[in-house]
């Protein structure tokens, strides 16, 4: 299977399980679903989203060496809401190593606190913060802030993930 002719294919939940399972086959078939998803080609990039998020669901321990690549990715301009939802999703499932957190939180509590992101972009960013902050309690204080602000204005989806949020927080 040639992965970005079968991405142009056909943008459905039928392909997109097609290409998981052809690259959970044979691991070394990631590398190609990777350098398309870091590529720089957006309806590409967007389609491969969608393999990334179910990979990340199904065979975490796939993408797991691609952890640095994927929070440096986030960092690029102008990325589909898909490929900044999917990412943020599996990074906040995902046992990050260490040497990641700073960076991992940085991001997610950037993206948290933006006026623009969706809501689903935040609610996974702050899923993410809320694992490193298990880990680096010291960043409480911050999260607590990024989530109170935002509350007042947040959708029913966001203020319930908050809620849950400050709550795991107290626990700390």
């Amino acid at each position: 299977m040639d992965i970005k002719k079968q991405l142009l294919f056909d943008h459905s939940k039928s392909n997109t399980e097609e290409i998981v399972f052809y690259v959970a086959d044979n691991p070394e078939r990631l590398n190609e679903l990777m350098d398309i998803f870091l590529g720089v080609d957006p309806l590409l990039k967007q389609r491969a989203a969608w393999v990334i998020g179910d990979l990340g669901r199904t065979q975490p321990t796939l993408l797991k060496p691609f952890d640095s690549a994927l929070i440096e990715h986030l960092k690029s301009p102008k990325l589909h809401d898909a490929v900044k939802r999917n990412t943020i999703r599996y990074l906040s499932e995902t046992q990050l190593n260490e040497e990641l957190w700073g960076e991992a939180f940085d991001l997610a509590y950037k993206t948290l606190s933006s006026k623009t992101e969706k809501v689903a972009i935040k609610v996974f960013s702050m899923m993410l913060a809320l694992n490193i902050v298990k880990k680096i309690p010291e960043l409480k204080e911050e999260l607590r802030f990024a989530i109170e602000e935002q509350m007042p204005f947040g959708t029913p989806g966001f203020k319930n993930r908050g809620a849950k949020t400050l709550a795991a927080l107290e626990k700390l």
